[in-house]
């Protein structure tokens, strides 16, 4: 089994405000209902594995796009929203931050009640999993959040996160059982994070031999490198920055958005009030349900969807967000009875971006003034932040 992923980022403290997780646990549930309904749960739970997708899947959903509270706040999001509709759509979301992670399995045991899962196999792969991050891996982060995701056919993903209050920082980890052939044999689908030289790590291949002194008592106990594969370390920094962004890729969503390039999109068009500013956002919600592993390499470009909740790299926008939403949650009922017309065209909004990127020629100097013009206009769209609403520009000449 090899673990799935891990990512590095500052620790961040505060709450989601209400308005903001009501609108993420609506806006994660109907992207989660349109990945399996177009490429089957599966392939979501392989997502949720990759810890770039999941950053990005965070960033689309308002949060700050670096910070370790993107990953209570989206599992928190999809628990609420997954939950009440898990026996259609077939994914369980158990565990949650602090005593929310003790609840797990008792959770899974109720699961495995309801559904015929083995509950026994499932509580030992969570306790496993948290176990060999807390422990077998000893690389100074200590496990506080532990989410086990479980899907009607068995498999499931872990995503748990671990605080080093000596450096601030957070680290996530992400498991996923389909890549999995062995607990103690390199476990993570992908371990991610800043190498900061020899740690302890159990689960390394070239650690087998050490397995089993230490099970037969011996005092052989070598270290050795973590082994990485899907790896994300963010800043500290809190402004979104042009270097934190694929500038080709967001100026190709812009140029769709803004420059009259959605004329074919007769579906999208005739939705009424819909504008250049809503287009620019379902773009990059389309990107996080089509678009291919690749496409994840910079997180914070899908801040340009919703903002954050802290105003990077402009207030939360929720006239917008509500658009969205409700476009998407139509398409996703369309489509259950057979019209597919809104589905098919937010699919070809993601290629017509990838279309126009290819001939695209960005320029730097423009970054800031996007995020300026975002920020100036930010009270039309229902600006908002943890802080309160946005409020326009002061034009009053003063004389002092």
């Amino acid at each position: 089994m090899n673990k799935s992923g891990h990512a590095d980022l500052p620790l961040h403290n505060g709450r989601v405000p209400y308005w903001l997780a009501q609108r993420m646990a609506k806006l994660g549930g109907a992207i989660t209902e349109s990945i399996v309904m177009e490429y089957g749960i599966d392939a979501f739970m392989a997502k949720l594995s990759d810890p770039l997708w999941f950053q990005s899947f965070g960033c689309v959903l308002g949060m700050d796009w670096h910070s370790s509270g993107i990953t209570t706040s989206v599992m928190g999001a999809l628990k609420k929203a997954l939950n009440p509709v898990a026996h259609d759509l077939g994914i369980y979301v158990c565990g949650g931050r602090g005593k929310h992670s003790l609840k797990t399995p008792q959770e899974l045991i109720s699961l495995a009640d309801r559904t015929g899962l083995d509950g026994k196999k499932l509580v030992q792969s969570s306790k496993l999993s948290a176990k060999i991050d807390n422990t077998a891996v000893q690389d100074g982060y200590t496990i506080y959040l532990h989410n086990f995701i479980v899907t009607k056919a068995g498999h499931w993903a872990v995503i748990q996160q671990g605080m080093n209050t000596l450096n601030g920082m957070a680290r996530r980890y992400h498991w996923y059982s389909k890549v999995m052939s062995s607990f103690i044999k390199e476990p993570h689908a992908a371990v991610c994070g800043q190498n900061k030289g020899l740690i302890l790590n159990l689960t390394a291949e070239e650690a087998l031999e050490t397995q089993q002194g230490i099970l037969n008592l011996t005092s052989e106990n070598p270290e050795t490198l973590l082994t990485e594969a899907r790896r994300i370390l963010m800043p500290r920094h809190h402004n979104v920055r042009s270097r934190d962004v694929d500038l080709k890729r967001l100026g190709s969503i812009l140029a769709l958005a803004h420059e009259k390039k959605v004329s074919s999109f007769d579906e999208l068009l005739l939705i009424r009030g819909l504008g250049p500013r809503t287009i620019q956002s379902l773009t990059l919600v389309s990107e996080v349900i089509h678009g291919t592993h690749s496409r994840f390499s910079d997180p914070a470009r899908f801040s340009f969807a919703h903002g954050g909740k802290d105003g990077h790299p402009f207030p939360v926008p929720l006239k917008v967000y509500d658009q969205t939403i409700n476009i998407l949650k139509t398409s996703v009922e369309k489509a259950r009875i057979g019209l597919s017309d809104k589905r098919t065209a937010l699919k070809d909004l993601h290629r017509a971006a990838v279309r126009i990127e290819q001939d695209f020629s960005p320029v730097k100097k423009n970054f800031d003034e996007i995020i300026k013009e975002e920020k100036k206009h930010s009270y039309r769209y229902g600006g908002m932040t943890a802080a309160g609403p946005s409020k326009p520009p002061n034009e009053q000449l003063s004389l002092f």
